[in-house]
């Protein structure tokens, strides 16, 4: 399927690696132009020249950290003319209220939560001004499946998930939609960091955190692609009625409940 996305400019935080890269692979397939950032210059280095060997597009890497306000007005004053920005640079450590001191805790919002929203307001007021636009928010299910063991991931998820749905509501006025995807459980290196500490706290052994896959839906993760191809689409025309919603990429685990 033809998503007629060639020629626009995406630009995509936390890049260099899982969802961001998958979603960098696709969308350059579709012949869209890159901006990619991410903290470590050589970790985007490799994925500019990973993405130049199967796409002719243009690839620009920002080695950023997106924590600072300094970096998302270098990167709004740089690229005015994004037509998608995908926001994904975040990772919220797990933990009960108790375990996540004040500092991890407000270090870790600063990235993904306060991350988040201040792109949105870099790019949004570019995008009003340029006539549209599209915004996608990966958030993550933690902010339906509300867990205490993962406390500030679950408060921050759900916030992040208000601030789309709210955004999303009013942004048809200004021509820009703005939309998030809740993940489950995705193949990337730091699930498979975190499955691997499970099982040696579970099983005693860390190399058979495999095992733990087993009960999730089709017995296994999810695939970095099948989420950036979900970005693709809601970046594309051919969903330019949905905005002001958040779609859960799961294999409908977070309809079984928290127990299920």
């Amino acid at each position: 399927m033809d998503l007629k996305l060639r020629g626009r400019r995406a630009l995509i935080t936390g890049a260099s690696k899982g969802i961001g890269f998958a979603t960098a692979a696709v969308l350059a397939d579709e012949g869209c132009n890159l901006i990619l950032v991410a903290r470590t210059a050589a970790a985007l280095d490799a994925a500019r020249e990973s993405l130049a060997r199967t796409s002719p597009v243009c690839v620009v890497t920002h080695a950023l950290d997106i924590s600072k306000s300094s970096s998302m007005e270098q990167l709004a004053a740089t690229h005015p003319d994004v037509d998608i920005l995908v926001n994904n640079a975040g990772a919220i450590p797990p933990g009960r209220l108790g375990e996540i001191d004040e500092k991890h805790w407000r270090d870790a919002w600063e990235l993904k939560v306060f991350g988040y929203i201040n792109m949105t307001r870099a790019f949004y007021t570019a995008m009003k001004r340029r006539g549209g636009g599209v915004i996608i928010n990966i958030i993550g299910v933690a902010g339906e499946r509300l867990e205490a063991a993962y406390i500030a991931g679950s408060t921050g998820n759900a916030g992040l998930m208000a601030f789309t749905k709210a955004m999303g509501s009013a942004s048809p006025a200004d021509n820009i939609r703005v939309v998030g995807i809740n993940p489950g459980p995705i193949a990337t290196e730091r699930l498979e960091a975190i499955m691997k500490k499970r099982a040696q706290d579970r099983i005693g052994d860390s190399g058979r955190w495999r095992e733990l896959y087993k009960p999730l839906p089709f017995g296994r993760a999810g695939k970095p692609e099948e989420i950036a191809h979900m970005v693709a689409f809601l970046a594309s025309d051919l969903s330019a009625y949905t905005t002001g919603t958040v779609i859960t990429i799961d294999a409908g685990a977070s309809n079984k409940g928290n127990n299920g």
